[in-house]
């Protein structure tokens, strides 16, 4: 699957941009995901396929609202399409990076300032969205837990979580991570292969290898975590896709992380 990345016009819409994003996150083989040719018992790729859709529509009506309401209909319009939680850290992401696309400033200082403004009323609906998609390792939060209602903003929320959940740690730093690590290593990668799904494969490789998975935490504790991040560095040790043994090193960490009922996804 070499494919290479057309130039992208000045007029592409944000919402063209983020289905395309979520289309290429499924359709890549990345090592323990849902992806063509390999699904898990409950979720396939229709259901990301369907999500991607889902994301567009409410991509297209982030003028209508706040960045908490906007991610609240995300999920709400995800649910309706597939009855399951394909895309919660998408969603969030992906939803102020859309609000500050729209304002056609510098990115990331427009990206400061959305989540500077977010309020009370976001945090709300950002909580009420979690408990609809209900996340797997959801557990329980010493202060402003997601079953109950905010008292503070969700800037302040995430940054309550931010030691526990890498997508908290995104809006607390400014999406730091994102940008300096991020897109550099994509491009990075990109730039070697030409190839956009050999990137993201490449790019998941490093973002295991450099951060323990929060999400594999929650549901496995911090010594699964530590372990996949070991595994990651391995497989890039061993010279990731460019190599015939990094390649069937990556092969080994898919198959560690469909085990057991693909927990470690």
């Amino acid at each position: 699957m070499r494919t290479h990345i057309a130039a992208t016009p000045a007029d592409l819409l944000v919402e063209s941009q983020g289905e395309i994003a979520c289309l290429w996150e499924v359709c890549s083989r990345k090592p323990g995901n849902v992806h063509p040719r390999a699904e898990f018992r409950d979720v396939g790729l229709i259901d990301f396929v369907l999500s991607a859709s889902a994301v567009r529509t409410v991509l297209q009506r982030t003028h209508q609202g706040s960045v908490g309401w906007t991610i609240r209909r995300a999920v709400e319009e995800t649910r309706r399409s597939t009855g399951s939680n394909t895309n919660l850290g998408i969603i969030l992401l992906l939803f102020p990076l859309a609000h500050a696309c729209r304002q056609r400033r510098p990115l990331r200082e427009t990206l400061a300032d959305v989540l500077a403004a977010l309020s009370v009323s976001d945090a709300a609906e950002v909580f009420a969205a979690i408990r609809l998609a209900t996340p797997g390792g959801l557990g329980d939060a010493p202060e402003q837990d997601v079953r109950d209602e905010p008292t503070v903003t969700l800037l302040e929320a995430m940054r309550l979580a931010a030691d526990r959940d890498m997508v908290a740690r995104q809006y607390a730093n400014g999406f730091a991570d994102v940008f300096d690590f991020g897109v550099p290593a994509f491009l990075a990668a990109f730039e070697k292969c030409g190839c956009v799904e050999a990137a993201i494969i490449d790019s998941q490789l490093r973002w295991l290898a450099e951060y323990p998975d929060s999400l594999i935490a929650r549901k496995n504790g911090p010594v699964a975590a530590a372990d996949v991040q070991a595994r990651a560095r391995e497989v890039l040790r061993r010279g990731g896709l460019d190599t015939p043994d990094g390649r069937r090193a990556g092969v080994g960490l898919d198959r560690h992380l469909r085990s057991d009922g693909n927990r470690l996804n």
